[in-house]
């Protein structure tokens, strides 16, 4: 899979051990920064996500930042993506299956690296389920407000 990965400064550590750890996973990995634990504002590297997977350059993305929360809303903001911000492999794995997300979004301060990996495993080896779920998927990149 081609994988883009961003994050904040507060989660420049966990992004490192994550990028390593999807290459050893044999996926192809797109790093997008920040390239220094130097602060950074995370909607910047959310909106830099958000378009490489809307572009269709990476397949999926993984965002990261202290809590998860800022950076899944700037990726959020591209209607072509769909982040769950996630803590756990359960979540991980209903959010390919019945949201079909492209993008999976979790907190430095929150999530430790152990628990990351298990998220990341569960949300790439999950497929989305179609189904009952196309129509409402459909509607979160086409609203009617």
């Amino acid at each position: 899979m081609r994988i883009a990965i961003a994050s904040d400064h507060a989660a420049f550590d966990l992004k490192a051990n994550l990028r390593e750890y999807l290459i050893e996973q044999g996926h192809e990995v797109a790093d997008l920064g920040p390239e220094t634990a130097d602060r950074v504002d995370y909607p910047d590297f959310g909106y830099k996500l958000a378009s490489v997977v809307a572009d269709g350059t990476a397949e999926y993305g993984v965002a990261l930042c202290g809590s998860g929360i800022g950076i899944s809303i700037a990726v959020n903001r591209d209607p072509a993506c769909r982040c769950a911000l996630i803590s756990e492999p359960l979540s991980a794995a209903l959010a390919r299956e019945h949201n079909d997300a492209n993008v999976i979004a979790m907190g430095a301060r929150l999530t430790g690296e152990d628990m990351a990996k298990a998220c990341l495993d569960a949300f790439f080896s999950t497929e989305f389920g179609g189904g009952r779920h196309s129509g409402r998927v459909e509607k979160l990149s086409n609203p009617t407000f």
